[in-house]
């Protein structure tokens, strides 16, 4: 997905993603809809990430995704909020009745490419660094939230998959720059 959502089709996802989270509270069916009947462009396969955070703090509380475009945007945005929201082994699963006092961010990505590090971005550019059998990725907005500068960003990306901080300068790891188009609702029903 290259180009930017129309608002609508911002609106829909940020729904689908909302609806999941609640069908699996409420041990309903999903999807609760006809995929065939949404937009077009969130038809098409894309990758996403769904964040979660408590409304009165930022905290963290689940974030999930797909870098690669394997699902339609809508099926991939859903089995991440679903998975942010009860999968995430970094948190306890999200419970009933602290749904309403959490905010959602989905992050649409663009393909991941090879980027030189020099030509990290910050606020631009997410990152995925890879060697050997370690992988980590973080979203754009990550460096930009906690004030990063380049190497920063770098370093923290390959602590996030297991590798030394300055791995990301060795010729054997591969570093891949993705861009994200950003959006999401301050509070949920």
């Amino acid at each position: 997905m290259t180009a930017c959502l129309l608002a609508e089709e911002r609106e829909v996802l940020l729904d689908i993603a909302q609806g999941a989270i609640l069908a699996r509270l409420r041990h309903e069916e999903w999807p609760l809809f006809h995929p065939p009947a949404l937009p077009a462009r969130v038809r098409e396969k894309g990758g996403a990430f769904v964040t979660l955070t408590r409304r009165g703090d930022g905290t963290l509380r689940g974030c999930v995704g797909y870098v690669n475009a394997v699902f339609p945007l809508w099926d991939a945005v859903a089995r991440a909020a679903q998975a942010a929201a009860f999968d995430d082994g970094r948190f306890a699963r999200v419970t009933f009745k602290e749904f309403p006092d959490l905010a959602l961010e989905i992050s649409v990505l663009g393909e991941p490419r090879p980027l030189k590090p020099e030509a990290v971005e910050v606020g631009t550019h997410g990152l995925v660094i890879r060697r050997g059998g370690s992988s980590g990725l973080l979203l754009p907005q990550v460096p930009v939230e906690h004030a990063w500068d380049r190497t920063t960003f770098l370093d923290a990306t390959c602590r996030k998959a297991g590798l030394p901080t300055g791995a990301w300068r060795d010729p054997a790891t591969e570093v891949l720059g993705f861009t994200a188009e950003v959006f999401g609702r301050a509070s949920l029903p």
